[in-house]
């Protein structure tokens, strides 16, 4: 018979999941809190701007793509099994609207099908880093990142933000990058800014990371993370990355293009170019697998691929994004105007943007702090909400640049 007289204090999970859990995402915290307030103060009196949640409807023709794969498929296809990487004939589709899109050379090999956009970083992290390794990129940015890169010993590090424009820091970059370099993440249109890395940005980072492959005799992949490639404004330009550095990896997700985020849909793109390709494709594969993925949805995959011209209403959030921003700069707010993604990024009126947060709180308005993106001193304002709401959130945001005596 086992004693049981003593009293267990430590903590029994994973060591490395208590830092997490003790850790866990402020954004997903002030999501769950914008719920309580609105059943206390009523959901028309609370301004969540916390979540990067879509809010635009999925095209039509997703909707009639699902019930013609339904009715129309073989259900042993639609529902079984398929090759790790995804189904031959939609990553053959998706290669092909690549090349007509952007002027590339990929076929069905380059395409792996990926649990979104998370999952395929995951799956590349996965299959390219060992313990030690290190991560750059660049702040502001998804505060995931850190855990992905964790998830298998690597360290991130970060180059400093760049305000006003928040364009990287090629100088800083550069400095940065050393022999245990093994990748850089961009994330382009940006999350949290709302900014587009340039086409010269682009270039310079290329010039930089080509030498750093000469010097220390190694590679150094790119990965691109784009799931606001599409939601860009005002004509501009996005860079698609594999045009400009041979080892790019691309992330894709349709969470924001065709507002499915619960469907957890996406794609990696891997080149025939980047170093060791054939090792690295098969690394993905069996990486797709035994992170527990197995396959991305095959009834999703089955949709994206009659799906791959439509979009969202991107006009929309370019309502959104001109209404806000017009709001609060007016009041005295200082903003980064958006080129893309969904997110105004606005300096705190005060220096500690957790307490600027919490006064932002005391008006209903549920506001991201900077810090949580590793840049202090700003928070971010999601504008992927109904229009009404941004326009009734108006009066919280006065009271609050009245509280901070803005333009005065």
């Amino acid at each position: 018979m086992f004693s049981r007289t003593f009293k267990i204090t430590l903590k029994m999970i994973a060591k490395k999941m208590v830092k997490y859990v003790e850790g866990s995402s402020v954004i997903r915290a002030m999501f769950e809190e914008g719920k309580k307030m609105a059943q206390k103060y009523g959901a028309e009196n609370v301004y969540d701007f916390s979540l990067g949640n879509p809010s635009t409807l999925p095209p039509k023709a997703v909707n009639q793509a699902i019930i013609d794969v339904v009715n129309n498929e073989e259900p042993n296809r639609v529902h079984g099994y398929m090759n790790n990487s995804g189904f031959e004939d939609v990553r053959d589709a998706i290669a092909k609207s690549l090349n007509e899109r952007f002027e590339t050379d990929f076929s069905e090999k380059n395409i792996l099908m990926t649990v979104g956009a998370a999952g395929g970083l995951n799956v590349i992290l996965k299959s390219i880093i060992d313990p030690g390794d290190e991560v750059i990129t660049f702040a502001p940015y998804f505060g995931e990142y850190n855990n992905y890169v964790a998830n298998f010993d690597g360290k991130v590090v970060a180059v400093s933000p760049n305000p006003p424009t928040f364009q990287p820091n090629i100088k800083e970059f550069s400095e940065k990058i050393t022999a245990k370099t093994k990748a850089v993440i961009i994330n382009n249109p940006n999350n949290p800014t709302g900014v587009v890395y340039s086409e010269d940005t682009i270039k310079e980072l290329a010039k930089v990371l080509c030498d750093k492959q000469e010097e220390f005799g190694t590679a150094i992949y790119l990965i691109s993370d784009e799931p606001y490639r599409e939601l860009a404004y005002d004509g501009v330009y996005v860079p698609y990355l594999t045009k400009y550095y041979a080892n790019t990896i691309v992330g894709y997700s349709y969470s924001k293009s065709l507002s499915l985020p619960g469907e957890r849909i996406g794609y990696l793109v891997i080149p025939d170019v980047v170093d060791d390709f054939e090792n690295l494709v098969a690394a993905a594969n069996v990486a797709n697998r035994i992170l527990g993925f197995v396959n991305a949805p095959s009834l999703q995959q089955l949709v994206i691929k009659k799906c791959l011209d439509e979009s969202t209403d991107v006009s929309v959030y370019d309502t959104n994004r001109t209404l806000l921003y017009d709001k609060l700069t007016s009041l005295g707010f200082e903003c980064v105007k958006p080129q893309g993604a969904f997110y105004l990024w606005m300096k705190a009126a005060e220096p500690d943007d957790t307490k600027f947060a919490a006064k932002a709180k005391e008006f209903n308005l549920l506001l991201v702090p900077g810090s949580s993106f590793m840049c202090a001193g700003y928070v971010r304002i999601a504008y992927c909400v109904d229009k009404k709401m941004i326009e009734k959130s108006f009066a919280a945001f006065e009271k609050l640049a009245e509280s901070y005596n803005l333009n005065n």
